[in-house]
């Protein structure tokens, strides 16, 4: 079977690189993503790869040559690969290889090998197609594993036994949820069932590694697909054991509780309909984190979770930590929005006070918009009539905080009175009085005592001041 690549718009540059390698007599071949994507008519992907029985090395510096004698060519000797970046594409260029593996590591030892070795080692039966870009059968595919069935069927199948495939590199079983979630494809019944049987085998891959994957599956259109394998096949329990404690319901005295695990899954989907935001997809996946150690039953009100929001934000740094993901702006962002997940909940009556709206603003401050896109992805309630009434209330909640900021302006809200100025009315050195009095102050505006205004402010400090038995200069 031949592709046709006269109307790709990257002909000019394999034609060049087809050129380059007949020169110097070496093999090439287009493989991996690029190949799937180019089948099924996917939006071209900027990464291609090329395989040389030769040296990918020597290969990459020619074609660098041939494009531009000053283009720069990354080396990376001891991979045996090299990369160029051409216009808007990451060209990278590796020799064909055998891998053979020990226990203990997912680093293979490696040796020159075919085109069909290469294609052996790959993880999926779709992502081990080539398209030969040798002049005797330019545009040819070459797929000894069928790998364009599948790409058909949308199964995701190992092109060796999966067990060995798992076992050899299980980071393969996290890039195996990542397709099916990303693709939407199946995973065969047999690799399904290795999975399972070599999930402990995860342990022994980095956690960046399994992270990147991971929010590859975050990011993925509907994520909970690939959350529910991770689930099925046990590795959700290695990694985020946090998550599945959140899975079963409980009965005592005929009351039940929602199983929080399958609604959390429910409300990262709902979320990832109105958000591309890694972080505030991670916000839904861990809103109802602390709801496991803080679960009660409670005779005469049923079951009970005080407090999970404050915990669930707490626990947010050291899952970040074990996860080896960011403790940066980012995951404060994430302690953020859980520990105000459940906030607008509590405004949604009549008599919701002023104050009450002032605070979440204040604390919600420029992520509040992102706070309610939370909020609404957190209702899963099959009920029509109810999830319209839930939608009608927030929308309220929004109006009426949208009065407040209009009239007292705190979503991000500024002293209207320095500490410095504080200090020289007063004629102090910084100290414990300063703080204490802008903390009244702050206090003051959200409560509703007086304007968010630095005439009222300074009055109210000169008041509080003499409390304090701090005399004006």
């Amino acid at each position: 079977m031949f592709i046709n690549l006269n109307q790709n718009k990257n002909l000019k540059l394999f034609k060049i690189i087809s050129e380059v390698a007949a020169q110097n007599s070496q093999s090439v071949y287009i493989v991996g993503g690029f190949v799937r994507d180019l089948l099924m008519k996917r939006k071209a992907s900027t990464d291609i790869d090329f395989v040389t029985e030769q040296s990918g090395i020597e290969l990459a510096q020619n074609v660098g040559k041939e494009i531009d004698p000053k283009m720069k060519v990354s080396v990376f000797k001891t991979y045996g690969t090299a990369m160029i970046r051409y216009k808007d594409l990451e060209l990278e260029f590796v020799g064909a290889r055998k891998e053979s593996y020990t226990e203990n590591s997912r680093k293979p030892e490696v040796e020159g090998g075919t085109i069909e070795d290469d294609q052996k080692r790959r993880d999926f039966t779709v992502n081990a197609m080539a398209i030969s870009l040798n002049k005797d059968n330019f545009g040819e595919l070459i797929d000894p594993f069928n790998g364009i069935d599948d790409l058909e069927k949308e199964i995701l199948r190992t092109p060796l036994e999966p067990a060995q495939t798992y076992s050899d590199d299980p980071l393969r079983m996290m890039r195996a949820i990542r397709f099916a979630s990303t693709l939407q494809f199946q995973i065969e019944e047999k690799s399904l069932k290795a999975i399972k049987q070599e999930a402990e085998r995860i342990k022994i891959v980095s956690m960046e590694r399994i992270m990147v994957e991971f929010n590859k599956i975050m990011l993925s259109e509907k994520p909970s697909v690939g959350l529910k394998l991770m689930e099925e096949t046990g590795l959700m329990k290695l990694i985020i054991p946090e998550l599945i404690d959140l899975k079963g319901v409980e009965e005592v005295e005929g009351q039940t509780h929602k199983d929080n695990f399958y609604h959390t899954l429910e409300v990262v989907d709902n979320i990832s309909e109105n958000t591309d935001n890694l972080w505030l997809r991670w916000a839904a996946l861990l809103h109802d984190i602390g709801k496991a150690p803080t679960k009660k039953f409670v005779e005469g009100t049923g079951w009970t979770f005080h407090g999970h929001e404050f915990l669930g934000s707490k626990m947010v740094k050291s899952l970040f930590q074990r996860l080896k993901l960011p403790l940066n702006a980012d995951m404060k962002y994430v302690q953020k929005m859980v520990k105000l997940s459940s906030r607008p909940i509590a405004l949604i009556t009549d008599d919701a006070s002023d104050s009450a709206l002032r605070r979440l603003l204040f604390d919600a401050g420029e992520n509040l918009e992102d706070l309610f896109t939370l909020c609404k992805a957190d209702i899963t309630t099959k009920n029509s009539r109810k999830q319209e009434k839930f939608k009608k209330n927030f929308e309220y909640v929004a109006v009426k905080i949208k009065e407040v900021e209009e009239k007292d302006q705190v979503r991000n809200f500024q002293p209207p009175i320095s500490g410095e100025e504080i200090m020289k009315m007063f004629n102090l050195k910084p100290g414990r009085e300063i703080g204490i009095l802008k903390e009244k102050v702050k206090e003051a505006i959200l409560e509703g005592e007086i304007g968010n205004d630095h005439k009222e402010a300074r009055n109210f400090v000169i008041d509080e001041a003499k409390k304090l038995g701090l005399t004006l200069v």
